[in-house]
């Protein structure tokens, strides 16, 4: 009997990788995660996590010491990520990681007659720097979408993966654009933790105000500039509205808010797991009007709990909105359009109205991830001889 396909799965640190290795190991076909960090995964076993915390560790002393250029010196920690990763392999298995992690590694497997995959959290790398290089000389900012180093990187990634995990058909279409063929370029989602993200229990109090959140990192990436310009527009109609940011700003949109100084403002520090989600339950309307976003956890999370989303095509996570049914998808800057998409929605939320409950939240579950996982390793002759596969595969 021929064996099980072994799947290796690398991320430098913590993020949606964590979904694929969890997926493969209830297939018993995870050989092992690897991890820049000191802890593993939820839900992956210690059998099948090796760990080198040195990298974190390297990484936090680099975000203190060096704060301007963090992020420019984790990039240049990849490369020795790739180097302890490779030393770890062995004939036959398949690599999946993301980009710039592991470029030599994937090299390593495909030479020893693995398949590589790399889950693409953001568009083709050529697009991403082209369309926020852009973005950057709309603003003024001298500030480059990342650095050259990664970006050639990531290119390299792209350039010699074998097939692409595409959380959006935003990044879909990238990869399409690029010249990969569609057998290539899986479609997923991200799921959420649906047990956790829910809508409050408690009716909306009558007397709040038309409140406005958008978590998460402030750039001009995320759209920042016309979520503000959009606000100062809903003001002349809703002058009592509230607008929610997380303090956590981005360099290049510094001068940017300066411009926004007399915006009445609700700010808050990165919140804990409990207080984040109740910032969500106790405000009205999401609103993310991201230039380039590969997948925004956070609109996911807002519909989980029954939040109306104004967002844009250019954020992965549109997928997830219905046109009046549980928010709006308006083109990128367009603060006018956000504005009154926003009023729209302000209308029926003001009545007592929430979104429709509909199909898109159980494309969220931790289920239909590993359904649609394993159903694409499978289409393409993947994920043997490990444990059955669920029989309901979803459909990309």
């Amino acid at each position: 009997m021929q064996g099980p396909d072994r799947f290796v799965v690398a991320s430098f640190a913590r993020c949606g990788h964590d979904c694929f290795a969890r997926a493969l190991e209830k297939r018993d076909l995870l050989d092992f995660y690897a991890l820049g960090t000191r802890r593993g995964a939820q839900g992956v076993s210690a059998a099948h996590t090796r760990l080198q915390p040195i990298f974190g560790l390297l990484n936090y002393a680099g975000a203190s010491l060096l704060p301007s250029r963090s992020e420019s010196f984790r990039f240049r920690l990849f490369p020795f990520f790739d180097r302890w990763l490779k030393s770890q392999l062995r004939p036959g298995q398949h690599l999946l990681t993301s980009y710039a992690f592991a470029n030599t590694s994937m090299q390593w497997i495909k030479k020893h007659g693995g398949l590589t995959f790399i889950d693409a959290g953001n568009i083709h790398p050529k697009e991403f720097w082209d369309l926020l290089t852009e973005e950057a000389q709309r603003w003024g900012s001298p500030y480059p979408p990342v650095s050259r180093f990664f970006s050639e990187q990531a290119l390299e990634t792209a350039n010699q993966v074998d097939y692409v995990f595409a959380p959006s058909t935003f990044v879909r279409r990238s990869f399409l654009r690029r010249g990969f063929d569609e057998q290539r370029v899986f479609l997923y989602s991200y799921p959420v933790d649906l047990d956790v993200f829910r809508p409050p229990a408690q009716s909306r109090p009558s007397d709040r105000p038309l409140t406005i959140l958008n978590t998460g990192l402030l750039c001009l990436r995320k759209g920042t500039p016309y979520l503000l310009e959009a606000f100062r527009l809903i003001l002349k109609h809703e002058p009592r509205a509230v607008l929610r940011l997380t303090r956590v700003v981005a360099n290049d949109v510094r001068d940017v808010l300066r411009r926004f100084a007399d915006l009445p403002i609700e700010w808050t520090a990165p919140l804990g797991r409990a207080d984040f989600v109740r910032r969500y339950q106790t405000s009205d309307i999401f609103v993310l009007p991201s230039i380039e976003d590969g997948f925004a956890f956070v609109v996911a999370e807002a519909l989980a709990c029954g939040l109306p989303v104004i967002t844009t095509p250019n954020t992965g996570a549109s997928d997830l909105i219905r046109n009046g049914e549980n928010g709006e998808v308006v083109a990128i800057r367009d603060p006018e359009a956000i504005a009154v998409a926003v009023l729209k929605w302000w209308t029926k939320v003001r009545d007592g109205h929430r979104p429709e409950a509909s199909d898109q939240l159980s494309k969220l579950s931790v289920e239909h991830f590993d359904r649609t996982v394993l159903g694409h390793l499978s289409e393409v002759g993947l994920a043997k001889g490990g444990k059955p596969l669920h029989p309901l595969v979803a459909q990309s």
